[in-house]
């Protein structure tokens, strides 16, 4: 949850740099405050008993680490991790006023992490290659939806 809503935080802090003072630093300082809470607060401490209770799974049940989809799901885990890391970075430069990306950037990336749960869902409930073809199918039809929909949105705020 909370790497779904620190991006839309990302999001509404970098749209600050657009509005007039005293909004725009009214706005910006809320915004590194909430963006704050929740990194400290949630976003890590959720990554970090999600590891713990991932890695508890494995040791208790280590038949898991037999099965390709598993192996397939820790990959994709893996990239969730380098997300986390990655939404870390962004949260250091907007701390620092160093506003590098557009919303609409960010709004595409906020998308990566709905993409890599449901990624992650399809390769656990789709554990035979047969049926994960349609896995696949399904998040290659997700993600060329969203784009879709980012474009269409952009266009219709002007951006």
């Amino acid at each position: 949850a909370g790497l779904f809503y620190i991006v839309r935080l990302f999001i509404y802090h970098t749209e600050t740099k657009t509005m007039e003072e005293p909004k725009a630093s009214i706005l910006a300082n809320q915004y590194k405050i909430m963006e704050k809470k929740l990194w400290y607060i949630i976003t890590w401490p959720a990554m970090i008993l999600t590891s713990i209770f991932g890695i508890w799974m494995l040791i208790e049940t280590p038949g898991y680490l037999k099965s390709g989809y598993m192996h397939l799901k820790l990959g994709f885990v893996v990239v969730l991790y380098i997300y986390h890391f990655s939404c870390g970075i962004i949260f250091s430069q907007l701390k620092k006023d160093n506003i590098k990306y557009t919303s609409f950037k960010l709004r595409i990336w906020n998308e990566v992490a709905t993409l890599l749960l449901f990624t992650i869902v399809f390769v656990v409930e789709f554990k035979t290659l047969d049926s994960w073809y349609w896995g696949l199918g399904g998040v290659v039809i997700l993600a060329i939806l969203m784009m879709i929909i980012a474009k269409w949105y952009k266009r219709k705020r002007g951006e």
